[in-house]
């Protein structure tokens, strides 16, 4: 496995590889301006079927200048293809694991906890989770990092990785709406989170992980499969010396 990079203190850096940035920065832009420059000859082609939805626009498009339309289309591809390579290079995680701590970060928020107070640390699908002592949640976020590359840079400064997923998966609950077992508060805070789940973009997804927050607040972990949401109650926490467990930003 190739070594990941290091940071001042002897931190290890888990972050995006440099195939994963030329793809992303090369073969967005590469694409989007080779579908724009075609898009002309694939209006021309569609035109002449007897029926075609959107006919107006195509009709539009097939009549249009052959050349300006060819190098138009290549420059609004490039710009879409280099749109795209932004959001996906402000949405790539960074993570740095030190002896002492460890931190998530992405789009310029980060999420610190300790080694000191962290019981598990497991990527539960796509989301790199760490674990306290009362099994709560200290830190979770979606990241395409490998599970590998994240387990050898935790295990590496001492951090309790743990292979397979979450260890107490068998624990959860599915969330019904008016369960007994759940508080009216836990259930409002269910409610308003199925509806972002059931939206589409950023904004609904910081609603969720807010949301998800909350619902820490009353001693319970949520982790979702779909848009259904699955949770379960924390432990008793035995005695800790230490006050505290992670701090976002």
């Amino acid at each position: 496995m190739k070594p990941e990079a290091s940071a001042p203190g002897g931190a290890t850096v888990v972050a995006a590889g440099r195939g994963e940035r030329v793809l992303m920065w090369g073969g967005f832009p590469l694409v989007g301006t080779v579908l724009g420059a075609l898009l002309k000859s694939l209006a021309d082609r569609v035109a002449t079927w007897p029926w075609v939805p959107f006919e107006g626009p195509v009709q539009l498009l097939a009549a249009l200048p052959d050349l300006p339309t060819r190098i138009g289309g290549a420059v609004v591809g490039l710009a879409a293809g280099l749109a795209l390579a932004a959001i996906g290079a402000r949405e790539s995680v960074t993570v740095t694991v030190s002896d002492e701590a460890a931190t998530i970060e992405r789009e310029h928020r980060h999420t610190a906890f300790r080694r000191a107070r962290t019981s598990a640390v497991f990527k539960d699908g796509k989301r790199l989770v760490a674990l306290g002592p009362a099994t709560e949640e200290l830190a979770g976020r979606t990241t395409d990092l490998s599970a590998a590359r994240l387990a050898a840079a935790f295990r590496k400064h001492g951090y309790p990785w743990v292979d397979g997923g979450d260890p107490h998966a068998a624990q959860y609950r599915r969330w019904v709406e008016g369960a007994p077992d759940l508080s009216a508060s836990a259930h409002g805070l269910f409610a308003a989170r199925a509806r972002a789940l059931a939206e589409d973009g950023s904004k609904a997804a910081e609603d969720a992980e807010a949301l998800r927050a909350e619902l820490a607040r009353l001693d319970l972990v949520v982790r979702d499969h779909g848009k259904s949401q699955y949770w379960r109650s924390v432990v008793a926490e035995c005695g800790d010396p230490e006050a505290g467990g992670a701090d976002g930003v």
